[in-house]
């Protein structure tokens, strides 16, 4: 049995490091910058992220059959997630996304990614996987919404998924450079909700999708549409919870204090671990107010200890990490 299947794209995140020094008698105005790369992709993170903390993780995608391509494979394998569904495509190259990260941690992108791998993941390619009915959740995001084929797969994984009654996940980011037009941006990003139990929105997209900063209005907003569960992720000040019921449930659980080093897979980080505490026991319990609050609190932790170190899943912590943190929870993480 699969916890949680995720599909969408995997990817090699460029991340700017200090600038060297140029060679002798070479002719530049600045300093050249380097990059170094780290394995991304906001599905394939948050697949890695529950892996860590205890879940059964599978991943369906599409990649290049090169030196990327196999690395991230490699790297999915190390972290027990099953890849299975991944494809390799032999035409087309793995995609790249370059970061630059600002003095305060925050995150800007670039891609290279048009007819790169990711982007042309199948209908056909998803309904060759068999896990559809041995898992309990199938997780997904929007940037796979962007180009036809890998949005027509993306649909496809949901019709399955919601045959089988596995209980859907979805994680909307905005990447404005992946996008010609923000209207059509948002009607994208919006068109998969009535598939969705659990939503996971960052307070930077919440604007964006509901045309609203008040976290309240929005969640319920994004609710109407179907989600039963929306979560709002506010930064430093923890995570917000609505939950749709004859009675709306709402909390705000606070964040932890850290020093930021990089907020690159922080969020994918908190849905991950949420979605680990989520499967962990029956959904009705999973659903109870005071279950959520602690698999919210536990989220906000392991978000910010990636948060505190550098890259997406190499900073990822391991469930090792929580034994026995009594002071911060009210409960032993072991004995969740």
């Amino acid at each position: 049995m699969i916890d949680i299947l995720s599909i969408g794209e995997v990817l090699i995140d460029l991340i700017k490091t200090p600038a060297t020094q140029p060679q002798k008698n070479v002719d530049l105005i600045s300093p050249l910058p380097s990059y170094t790369a780290f394995p991304g992709g906001a599905p394939a993170n948050l697949a890695v992220a529950a892996s860590r903390l205890g879940s059964k993780t599978a991943f369906i995608g599409k990649v290049g059959n090169d030196y990327f391509g196999r690395f991230l494979c490699d790297t999915l394998k190390a972290d027990s997630v099953d890849t299975d569904s991944l494809f390799f495509s032999e035409t087309s190259p793995t995609t790249l996304a370059v970061v630059s990260v600002d003095d305060k941690g925050e995150r800007s992108f670039s891609f290279y990614r048009n007819g790169s791998a990711d982007t042309l993941l199948t209908a056909e390619e998803v309904s060759k996987c068999r896990l559809f009915s041995e898992t309990k959740v199938l997780h997904f995001g929007s940037v796979s919404l962007t180009h036809p084929s890998s949005s027509a797969a993306v649909f496809k994984a949901l019709e399955l998924a919601k045959e089988k009654g596995v209980t859907i996940s979805y994680d909307p980011n905005y990447r404005p450079a992946l996008w010609s037009d923000k209207s059509k941006a948002v009607n994208a990003m919006l068109s998969p909700l009535s598939y969705v139990d659990l939503l996971k929105v960052s307070d930077e997209e919440l604007p964006i999708l509901t045309g609203t900063h008040d976290v309240f209005k929005g969640a319920k907003l994004l609710s109407e549409q179907g989600p039963a569960l929306v979560l709002v992720t506010l930064g430093p000040k923890g995570a917000f919870i609505y939950k749709k019921n004859a009675s709306e449930f709402t909390a705000t659980i606070p964040g932890y204090v850290c020093k930021v080093a990089d907020t690159n897979g922080a969020g994918d980080t908190f849905f991950g671990a949420f979605l680990s505490r989520f499967t962990a026991v029956e959904k009705n319990e999973a659903l109870s107010e005071d279950y959520l609050k602690k698999a919210v609190a536990f989220a906000n932790k392991a978000a910010s200890i990636t948060t505190s170190r550098h890259g997406a899943i190499p900073a990822m912590p391991y469930l090792s990490e929580f034994q026995g943190i009594d002071e911060d929870f009210g409960f032993r993480i072991d004995k969740f």
